[in-house]
């Protein structure tokens, strides 16, 4: 029968180095705060439930926390007196009986499911306890794990240990798992005894030794279990998780020409044999089918971009906007909840919202869609084949038919027929010799008001 697993996530810190207004892990990384991202990495390791332990800003971490498939039931944290007082906050739900106990924090957004299983293993063979470590090449200020016969017999604190033990580079994370059964009795067993006054998870390596238990240490690397305290490593946490997405996604298949330069979200989807050029960046919700080209300095964000559709350079598609096979949005055009056919262009300088682009349409230069009456928005349909001229507005609600020209300049009001010419500019007329005179006219005022001034 598969193991039961309750992982307590502790999220009730004063955040007071990161010198914000709110909580620490609701400050996003790829733009979805970090708790989320250590609630999703708990789901992948196959756990449904989590006690979320709060404290400032409560109701909002906890709505960040609900992501789909994952039961979480939160728990507040009224006074701070060390991670293990903080693990029994969700002393309720650790109460149900469950087989495995996981404890992480929620301010670690890099970590993945690998270790959080691999520690779940070792509870399946018979520890009591297993804590996560990680091998560094600059350990200083972190605790020690010593092992002996393959079990962890101590965590020894820097201050604390001697020369040999501090050239140890296997460190403690924090991290840990916790045979469900005996949870809560050794977890009661954590004394405060300390200078601090307060109460330490890493005594119960010791408690659990002391009661003739199992105390086993697993590995992950050191990127995953980077910890959150202030904006400098936010920032630095930022970096690393876009360097393993962009490694992913280019080992599955996606060219980026500089990697270094692409901003992806949480959620951006880029199917294989895409390209994309420098200085590209996705905001939520961005899905680029095998094929499509970004163009540099591109801005994506709630797009659908088909197979073989190209964009930019210097494009941005804001939410709704889809993109069919083939189709284009050049330079310096914007689309927004708009709708292009298969081969249609968008070539430049244009801006398209709330609108139906029909299949193989050019539209030119400088075109908009007049979508907004200062109240609602309204749409425009464009049909297939259709040909826009430059600089030309369409004043929604409106719909050109398949196959109609619109001619340049034109302010277009109503609708245009299948196959039709529309003119909607005013007549031109040329005035011989009036630009001389019209000049002339310009230099007698400037003169007489500089003769006034003398």
């Amino acid at each position: 029968m598969e193991r039961t697993c309750l992982a307590v996530i502790l999220a009730a810190g004063d955040s007071t180095r990161m010198k914000s207004s709110r909580s620490k892990v609701l400050h996003p990384v790829a733009n979805r705060p970090m708790i989320a991202h250590v609630v999703d990495a708990v789901a992948k390791a196959g756990i449904s439930s989590v006690a979320l332990v709060v404290g400032r800003d409560a109701d909002e971490v906890s709505r960040a926390a609900r992501i789909g498939g994952v039961e979480v039931e939160a728990h507040l944290q009224k006074e701070r007196l060390g991670t293990g007082h903080a693990v029994l906050a969700a002393r309720e739900a650790i109460s149900r009986g469950y087989d495995d106990i996981l404890v992480t924090y929620g301010d670690v957004p890099l970590q993945t499911e690998g270790p959080l299983k691999a520690a779940r293993q070792k509870l399946a063979e018979g520890s009591d306890i297993v804590v996560i470590g990680f091998h560094t090449s600059k350990p200083t200020g972190y605790g020690r794990l010593l092992v002996k016969d393959g079990e962890l017999f101590a965590i020894r604190e820097e201050k604390d240990a001697t020369d040999a033990e501090r050239a140890v580079t296997w460190c403690n994370s924090g991290l840990m798992a916790i045979n469900g059964r005996k949870a809560l009795d050794l977890l009661a067993r954590v004394g405060n005894g300390n200078a601090k006054g307060e109460y330490y998870l890493t005594d119960l390596v010791e408690i659990a030794r002391s009661l003739g238990g199992r105390v086993t240490a697993v590995d992950a690397p050191e990127v995953e279990m980077t910890g959150c305290n202030n904006r400098a490593e936010l920032a630095a946490i930022e970096r690393f998780w876009q360097e393993r997405r962009r490694h992913e996604l280019m080992i599955s298949g996606v060219t980026m020409i500089a990697p270094e330069t692409v901003f992806l979200s949480h959620d951006t989807v880029i199917g294989q044999d895409a390209l994309i050029e420098p200085n590209v960046v996705f905001g939520p919700g961005a899905v680029i089918d095998g094929g499509a080209v970004i163009h540099a300095f591109s801005h994506i964000e709630g797009a659908h971009v088909s197979a073989g559709a190209t964009v930019g350079p210097f494009a941005r598609l804001r939410p709704g906007a889809d993109l069919g096979e083939r189709s284009k949005v050049g330079n310096f055009c914007e689309v927004k909840n708009g709708q292009i056919g298969e081969g249609a262009k968008v070539n430049h300088l244009t801006y398209i919202g709330d609108a139906v682009i029909g299949a193989g349409a050019n539209i030119g230069a400088g075109t908009i869609t007049c979508n907004y009456d200062g109240v609602n928005k309204h749409e425009t349909r464009i049909g297939a084949n259709a040909f826009i001229g430059s600089n030309s507005a369409l004043v929604a609600p409106v719909s050109i038919g398949d196959g109609a020209y619109i001619a340049s300049g034109s302010v277009i009001t109503h609708n245009v027929p299948a196959e039709a010419l529309a003119f909607g500019r005013a007549r031109q007329e040329v005035k011989p010799g009036r630009a001389t005179s019209i000049r002339e006219r310009a230099q007698a005022i400037k003169a007489a008001k500089q003769a006034k001034a003398e």
